[in-house]
């Protein structure tokens, strides 16, 4: 039976080396994630493999915002805006509790990218494209109200503003949510577990060497069809298939930073111009603002991508020059992250200029791969892969196989009629984590994380008898998710199921040591590799504000 729990891993190891599959994913970021739920929901035995931890790369670098890409409208990709905006009702149909539908402010100012007709106008044919909610439809604002919505904006650069609808939410979780639905339908799935190499018969792949990094052990797993989905990694997988020709990947580094909401203390969301001519986000999200994104070419290491100073300079300048009040300082960063984008190279285009459209790429030997595209269109860049697989299999076994349907599949934890039905759970939940003797920010953290699975963590929290409740929460949640999630680190726990090393690193100083007692005593985890972990995340909590 397919498993996400981390214990029994080696029961996991034991079918992906003994079983035949279908098909065979490499990569376990947001695409692959889609990419499994579809085959997997269709019929296909499916396995995916993916060499760190689940959306370790980019699908958890992002701006973590399910929107429409109002800027792809400018350069008149109007087939992209009007799939991804549609999406967005359907992810947030899916998992309601994880897609929260957020207003943003779009301020106009003098000689900036937006004037105020092609706005209005801009604004209308988005919300025909997406298909928006009456009620979710756009709202032109003059100077006066944009200042009474957002006072720290600079009166003297405001024209007015516009107020439009997009959807937060956490990445990382969205993609364990997905894996976790995909492992419900039948996928067999694994972390830390890199593909190495092919296995060929007569010219096509028939199978997949992987390297197991928890265990150090080599194993070859048996597959008729394989789909790499390896995001910034995927030149790397056509290399090993002999492949890579043609158009190739040109990467795209993005940075966010993350700073007491105290001290930019926006009232919500905004999109807005900076100095030269880009234009970024702030987005309010509990105790935190977080800023973001830069987008530059990349040609460094693509396996340790960090935050620079100068990232961190632009960004602050680009706040600066709208937020005249807001004093950022670079000790002010609490935390930030950096991903690159798997775009597709295109000449004569710079970082900004590149099409986010996704493309398929087939070799000689059966290897289809997946790249470009953004997180908002993971579920129809699946549908589009697995078509594609499907018509080149026998038609009498495609005849056996559903049509897509992943669209009215709800995603683990995300069983709510809708918004209201979500706000009236958090209520329910902030009384209760009042009454166990924690902030009711907890209530919002545990649902927006967990949803209807905050119940199982609640009852896990009332097994224990640690007498600080924030500890008492932090190992119910460890339990649950080493149970229910295949955490394997720390970094696992804090940053990707949890959050909390982006927006909520203040605790972690308290909470490390015992989940990491935790993590080696109860689960028996190797003491020394995650002792070693907890002393690099120990260093990096020191240093997290100093850039190189």
């Amino acid at each position: 039976m397919s498993t996400f729990d981390a214990t029994k891993r080696s029961e996991l190891v034991h079918k992906l080396k003994n079983d035949a599959y279908d098909l065979v994913i490499i990569g376990g970021g947001i695409t692959g994630a889609g990419i499994a739920l579809d085959a997997a929901s269709r019929g296909l035995k499916t396995a995916l493999v993916e060499k760190n931890d689940f959306a370790s790369g980019t699908s958890s670098k992002s701006t973590k915002l399910i929107h429409g890409g109002l800027r792809y409208l400018k350069q008149f990709e109007v087939a992209l805006v009007r799939e991804v905006g549609q999406e967005r009702a359907v992810v947030h149909k899916l998992a309601p509790h994880l897609v929260k539908s957020e207003k943003m402010l779009l301020p106009l100012i003098k000689d900036g990218t937006y004037g105020k007709i092609l706005t209005s106008v801009g604004l209308m044919v988005y919300d025909v494209l997406a298909g928006v909610e009456k009620v979710d439809q756009r709202k032109m604002l003059d100077q006066q109200e944009t200042l009474e919505i957002e006072p720290l904006l600079d009166a003297s650069k405001i024209e007015g503003g516009g107020i439009y609808a997009e959807y937060r939410t956490d990445d990382a979780r969205l993609t364990i949510e997905i894996l976790k639905t995909a492992v419900r339908m039948g996928a067999d799935v694994i972390n830390y577990a890199e593909a190495t190499d092919f296995e060929y018969t007569d010219g096509k792949i028939s199978g997949i060497h992987w390297k197991d990094h928890l265990t150090g052990e080599e194993h070859l797993i048996k597959n008729t069809f394989t789909i790499s989905a390896a995001g910034p990694w995927v030149d790397e997988i056509r290399k090993k298939n002999k492949s890579l020709e043609g158009k190739h990947l040109h990467p795209t580094k993005g940075v966010h930073i993350v700073v007491p909401h105290e001290k930019f203390p926006v009232r919500q969301s905004v999109y807005f111009d900076v100095p030269d001519g880009r234009m970024i986000f702030a987005i309010p999200r509990d105790r935190v603002t977080y800023i973001g994104t830069t987008d530059t070419d990349y040609h460094g290491d693509i396996n340790d991508v960090r935050t620079d100073k100068v990232d961190v300079e632009y960004l602050i300048n680009g706040v600066q020059h709208i937020f005249p009040e807001i004093t950022l300082d670079i000790a002010d960063v609490e935390s930030s992250w950096a991903g690159l984008r798997p775009l597709i190279e295109e000449e004569g285009k710079s970082a900004s200029q590149l099409s986010r459209k996704d493309e398929i790429f087939e070799s000689e030997t059966g290897l289809l791969s997946i790249a470009g595209g953004k997180l908002t269109g993971y579920r129809k860049m699946a549908e589009r892969i697995v078509d594609r697989l499907v018509n080149k299999m026998d038609e009498s076994v495609a005849k056996t196989l559903q049509e897509c349907f992943t669209d009215k599949i709800m995603l683990s934890g995300g069983v709510f009629k809708g918004g209201k039905d979500v706000e009236a759970y958090q209520r329910e939940i902030e009384a209760q984590v009042v009454a166990l003797g924690l902030d009711s920010y907890y209530g919002a953290y545990l649902v927006g994380n967990y949803g209807r699975q905050t119940g199982d963590i609640l009852r896990l929290f009332h097994k224990r008898a640690e007498q600080d409740a924030e500890i008492r929460l932090a190992l119910a949640e460890l339990e649950y998710t080493i149970a229910e999630e295949a955490v394997h680190s720390l970094l696992d726990f804090f940053e990707r199921r949890t959050g909390r090393l982006y927006f909520n690193i203040n605790t972690i100083p308290k909470l490390i040591e015992p989940v990491t007692e935790h993590m080696t005593t109860a689960f028996g985890w190797d003491e020394n590799r995650v002792r070693q972990e907890q002393r690099w995340l120990e260093h990096g909590l020191e240093v997290a504000s100093k850039f190189d």
